[in-house]
């Protein structure tokens, strides 16, 4: 086991923190994290909508997710060029990115034409489409960020010389997008889509499923956060919970897993990825005492789903404690994925990214059933029994080492008094 995590420290850490630095990706977690009020609010009006069903002549709320969640695509295809030219610090060209991005993706969307375009394509539907892009305005303003029409010399004022400096790009990115859409005719949307199909079809299923869960859990007991992945999965989770509201609003089944609601709000993320929370109460009443500092540090935290102090406190690179995530993070979705899949609960179908509400507050809004309730004492259980003996050996282990620190002080103190004597 040492020789295995001595492997994954000095191999595989080192280069998926190099992969976590990559300009790129790292526009892509901060595009990502900047969308979420966003859909945090849309959440919210989903769950104060509930009420028209209770209550007369109570307005449409929905209007207002509507013109939230509704148009993070649009917001996508704006927020990565301008995060990575900025990230580049070509500050003057950070907004024109942006703004000729939106013109593509509009484009891309056959915004233009009504009996073709969708209105879910400017939200979840369109991310992939907005991410790919986005990319390629970045990649194509970073390209041309030197050129210039005028030489070094010239006596043109630098606002408008940028004008005519940023034409070339626009026309390339926009006339490009107008060449391959409407001269020759190629839908791009229906491409990309398909395209990514296999990516987001594998997240629906058992083993996609328990895969990107377990690595998650793998690499943030490596102390690498849970966003380098979020980047992908988050479009896949949001497209997801957007088709089950739809397939339910149509009269049929929501059919999707792999969202946020069953992750972070629903059965696994208690106390947030790994289900830390659980370990976090043990803790509280462990004998070490540095222990219980890091768990009472941590709780309250963890009751509002956020692990960082315990995760970096006590969980990052302890052989004891990664063992029993990495066992969790493969066991429990395994059983939430076929809970609802026969039907013992009710799948999430609506947007409600309501995370930073304590369990089983957040289970019951995302699923008000009993069977929800019931996988969720499951899995509850299923997370003491996998971390209750590796936090006992812990536990002892700590204990014995701060006594022996404790009687070595002791005697030194004991020394030090005799010698003065």
């Amino acid at each position: 086991m040492n020789k295995f995590l001595r492997w994954m420290d000095r191999s595989v850490a080192p280069k998926m923190d190099r992969i976590n630095q990559v300009v790129m990706i790292q526009t892509l977690k901060d595009s990502m994290m900047q969308i979420l009020p966003l859909v945090l609010v849309g959440s919210l009006v989903t769950i104060f909508a509930i009420l028209q069903e209770y209550i007369p002549g109570m307005p449409d709320l929905y209007v207002l997710s509507n013109y939230t969640i509704g148009l993070v695509g649009l917001i996508i295809a704006f927020l990565i060029p301008f995060n990575y030219i900025e990230r580049k610090k070509l500050h003057a060209l950070r907004l024109v990115a942006g703004m000729t991005s939106v013109g593509m993706f509009a484009m891309v969307v056959h915004l233009d034409n009504a009996e073709i375009f969708e209105y879910s394509a400017l939200g979840a539907g369109g991310m992939f489409v907005a991410i790919i892009v986005g990319i390629i305005a970045s990649i194509v303003f970073r390209l041309f960020c030197n050129f210039s029409f005028f030489g070094k010399d010239s006596q043109m004022p630098d606002f408008v010389r940028q004008w005519f400096d940023n034409m070339l790009p626009i026309l390339l990115l926009v006339g490009g997008s107008w060449v391959i859409t409407s001269l020759l005719g190629l839908d791009v949307f229906a491409l990309i889509n398909q395209a990514l199909s296999p990516l987001t079809t594998f997240a629906q299923t058992f083993w996609g499923f328990t895969i990107l869960y377990f690595l998650a859990c793998f690499f943030y007991t490596m102390g690498i956060s849970t966003w380098m992945l979020y980047s992908i999965t988050f479009p896949i989770m949001l497209e997801a919970i957007t088709a089950n509201s739809e397939a339910v609003a149509s009269g049929g089944p929501a059919a999707n897993i792999f969202t946020s609601e069953v992750i972070y709000s629903g059965w696994l993320g208690i106390g947030g990825t790994g289900a830390t929370l659980i370990l976090c109460i043990m803790m509280l009443f462990a004998k070490s005492t540095r222990l219980k500092a890091i768990a009472r540090a941590s709780v309250f935290p963890g009751i509002l789903n956020i692990n960082e102090p315990i995760v970096f406190g006590a969980i990052a690179w302890n052989p004891l404690l990664m063992i029993p995530m990495w066992i969790s993070g493969l066991i429990t979705p395994m059983v939430v994925y076929g809970w609802l899949s026969f039907g013992w609960a009710a799948i999430p179908n609506s947007v409600m990214q309501v995370w930073y509400m304590p369990f089983p507050v957040s289970t019951w809004i995302v699923s008000p059933s009993v069977g929800g309730l019931i996988l969720l004492a499951v899995v509850i259980a299923l997370n003491f029994l996998i971390y209750y003996p590796f936090f006992k050996v812990y536990d002892t282990q700590q204990a014995k080492a701060e006594r022996d620190e404790l009687a070595l002080e002791s005697e030194s103190m004991e020394k030090s008094t005799s010698n003065v004597m």
